[in-house]
């Protein structure tokens, strides 16, 4: 999910509609505000697993100026992607205090309020375009 697609409900997701439209304006919020590309990939990745998200970040518009946050749950996996340009906003250490938060909510069962911290705690990070 990148900001700006339409987002429809998967009746057998694990998101309801106002999830999805909640996670939709969180990634236009963070977008517009640091003029980065924010984008989710939830579901499972192959193996190796930091290579498999490596390569869904290169699929996205501009991946230099673009993050990806990949969650697989049924892996109990999280990799955060950054691009070069936005590597220079959102360092290492900023994506590990996301990650953490992040996986606090996970392990309490709330997938959505971790994407939305996670989210949040990026943007934070990468600060104004």
């Amino acid at each position: 999910m990148t900001s700006g697609e339409p987002v429809e409900a998967d009746p057998q997701g694990p998101f309801t509609t106002r999830q999805l439209l909640r996670l939709d304006e969180a990634l236009r919020i963070a977008d517009q505000a640091t003029g980065l590309t924010f984008s989710i990939y939830l579901g499972d990745l192959a193996e190796p697993i930091r290579e498999s998200a490596e390569k869904l970040h290169s699929e996205i518009v501009n991946p230099q100026r673009a993050v990806l946050i990949a969650v697989s749950p049924s892996q109990r996996r999280l990799e955060i992607v950054t691009g070069d340009e936005a590597r220079r906003r959102v360092s290492d250490r900023d994506a590990k205090l996301a990650a953490f938060g992040m996986a606090g909510s996970f392990g309490g069962g709330d997938l959505i309020g971790g994407l939305l911290i996670g989210l949040d705690q990026l943007a934070s990070h990468a600060g104004r375009s």
